[in-house]
């Protein structure tokens, strides 16, 4: 799986051939690095994170593609979705559970490759490279299962600022506020983490005030 879906290189003769790009840098989102790595430079792993990021730590939600490509042998969307769903769930509940509510996340998992299958031929990469614009980035993201607003900002900013995916009118859908995004270090991600969590108690005790 690669970001980019290109055709094959036309026949060149004599010309030199261009190198490959290197790859993409890891993304310091858990600590361990073959995840980080899985998650640079698998679309698919990378959008299955995001689903799973919701009442977990950020380093839990995003072993989880790596945690399920082990204990199935790939990642391949297709094949997820046509698994029997009480079998995807009890991947998600073996021990230790790929995450807190395994039986949701399951589903939710397998809805989300179900779409990437169907819609995407199984490149979830397809999603921002035929994009028309930015905002049509935005609306193909909030269509896939499990992605709501905050994960859709977040998603954006992951894509600029980490892999370059700019499409036309990026400038007015990127979030002016810190996301995932902009974690490029593991002392990043804890300063975002932190912020985070103060920003959760702010919101908790301005509702103890009102209640």
């Amino acid at each position: 799986m690669h970001w980019n879906r290109a055709p094959p290189p036309p026949d060149t003769g004599n010309l030199p051939i261009a190198c490959p790009p290197p790859p993409l840098p890891p993304l310091p989102w858990t600590e361990d690095e073959e995840a980080n790595r899985l998650l640079a430079s698998d679309p698919n792993a990378l959008l299955i994170g995001f689903v799973l990021d919701q009442q977990v730590t950020v380093q839990k939600a995003f072993s989880g593609p790596k945690d399920l490509r082990e204990r199935l042998g790939h990642l391949d969307p297709g094949r997820i979705a046509a698994m029997p769903p009480d079998e995807l769930e009890a991947v998600f509940r073996a021990k230790p559970a790929i995450h807190r509510y395994p039986g949701s996340m399951a589903g939710r998992v397998q809805a989300l490759c179900e779409v990437i299958s169907d819609r995407y031929g199984g490149n979830g990469s397809l999603v921002w490279t035929e994009a028309a614009d930015a905002k049509d980035l935005v609306a193909r993201l909030g269509a896939l299962p499990g992605i709501g607003d905050m994960k859709v900002r977040s998603l954006v900013a992951t894509l600029v600022k980490q892999f370059g995916v700019r499409p036309d009118g990026w400038e007015q859908v990127l979030p002016n506020h810190p996301t995932l995004g902009d974690v490029d270090s593991p002392e990043a991600l804890a300063e975002y983490q932190a912020a985070k969590r103060a920003h959760k108690a702010k919101v908790r005790a301005a509702r103890s005030r009102t209640g």
